[in-house]
């Protein structure tokens, strides 16, 4: 065969799903007679989810579906907009380490002095992962996916579970940018420091460096500027941070490092938007949290301290953050790896919130909107209003109990097929008499 020919029909073969996926996309899709949960609205009994080029286009009890779309019948089932885990590696590691099986561990940085802003994780990602399958069965339709290590981790970035390029996957936020988060750690072995004390000292001065650098970029190229606390790539990430567009995302347990945390901005007027993260024993001081206004991502799986810093991990702490005001989201905090191979135990985490006094409708919230609006892609995932992307899932029934499943799931619009590792391995290795 002649090297043009091989390589037009290369392309044709690898273009294919793409076209299909394109075409896909631009049908007209009706999700008929279920019960919907629009997040943003109220729940519409008996509604139906209009889908036109990839894109919501009307959700009601009273749509008129178009002659030729494409129906699917949710008559007795849920529908509510795809799930998203907002605090994972996906995509980023499997097999632990490069030292077993082969694998890999694209999640961190060596950085400086703990410093790593300059690290965008995603652009390390695997689409090919064989953990994406199974999230996205289970209901997620997108993810986090984060950095960790060190003092300031690097950037974040949420991705849709579909499609084979990066850049493809990316959520970008309405700039076009696709970090939506800066990840950092209240530990000062992350931050080469002794203590609390020198870690809350290095973040100030390496905040105020970052303003320094931004008003003093001429004298900085001329090496004509004192030290500054990090490298020139880690002080231009950091400008989205000191100008408020970008939120640092701090993992923080303790309820005295929470408050030291939100006097970086309160007290020490650090021009900084702050979201927590883990927060064990946040519930001890809500009413700050929520006076200063600051989403706080928790889990509600473990109520078993992970370290001295935790010793008031309980399972409520959503339902009594969420009760004094805060803005909550809920992410994975139980065994079982939620944060990567088993991104899609999401929902477990919801349903254990909301049997620990979360309402029904906030932990639903919690899962979708809430992470939407806190990393700012709102006007493109976590609700079913009109003009967002079309991630949908039906379930069998309510999706927090156990036993449901995700029966379908559209991302973009598209219905997401094939199965997963999991599933190979189980017609693999299942009885005769049961294949």
């Amino acid at each position: 065969m002649r090297p043009k020919f091989r390589a037009a029909l290369a392309a044709l073969f690898f273009a294919a799903p793409t076209l299909a996926s394109a075409q896909a996309a631009s049908r007209v899709i009706a999700i008929t007679g279920g019960t919907v949960h629009p997040v943003s609205g109220p729940v519409i009994e008996h509604g139906t989810v209009l889908i036109r080029d990839g894109k919501i286009a009307e959700v009601g009890a009273q749509v008129v579906v178009p002659a030729g779309a494409q129906v699917i019948d949710a008559t007795g089932k849920v529908v509510t907009p795809g799930l998203i885990n907002s605090n994972t590696t996906l995509g980023l590691s499997e097999a632990g380490s490069p030292q077993f099986s082969g694998g890999y561990n694209d999640t961190r940085a060596n950085g400086t002095r703990g410093v790593a802003a300059s690290f965008r994780a995603w652009e390390g990602l695997n689409p090919a992962s064989t953990f994406i399958a199974p999230a996205r069965q289970g209901g997620v339709t997108t993810a986090l996916v984060a950095p960790s290590g060190g003092v300031i981790a690097g950037q974040a970035a949420l991705i849709n579970l579909t499609g084979d390029r990066i850049d493809d996957m990316v959520v970008r936020r309405a700039n076009g940018q696709a970090a939506v988060a800066m990840l950092a750690a209240f530990n000062p072995g992350a931050a080469d420091a002794s203590s609390r004390g020198e870690l809350l000292g290095r973040l100030r001065e390496l905040i105020r460096d970052a303003q320094v650098y931004r008003a003093t970029r001429a004298a900085y190229d001329r090496n004509a500027s004192r030290t500054l606390a990090a490298p020139r790539a880690d002080l231009e990430a950091l400008q989205a941070v000191v100008d408020s567009t970008l939120p640092l995302l701090i993992a923080v347990d303790r309820a005295s490092d929470i408050r030291a945390v939100l006097d970086l901005k309160r007290r020490d007027k650090l021009p900084v938007r702050l979201m927590l993260l883990g927060a064990s024993e946040g519930w001890q001081v809500a009413g700050e949290i929520a006076a200063a206004k600051v989403p706080v991502f928790v889990g509600a799986m473990n109520n078993i301290p992970v370290s001295f810093d935790a010793l008031g991990s309980r399972q409520e702490n959503a339902a009594l953050l969420r009760a004094a005001g805060a803005p909550v989201v809920l992410v994975s905090n139980g065994p079982g790896d939620g944060e990567n191979y088993n991104v899609q135990n999401i929902k477990q985490e919801a349903g254990n919130a909301v049997a620990y006094g979360l309402p029904w409708s906030e932990a639903l919230r919690a899962v979708t909107l809430a992470p939407a609006e806190a990393f700012g892609v709102a006007d493109r995932v976590g609700s079913l209003r009109p003009g967002r992307d079309a991630d949908v899932v039906i379930w069998s029934g309510d999706p927090f109990e156990f036993g449901t499943r995700a029966e379908t799931v559209l991302i973009r619009g598209v219905v997401q097929t094939g199965d997963s590792r999991q599933d190979e391995l189980t017609r693999r290795y299942a009885p005769k008499a049961n294949r």
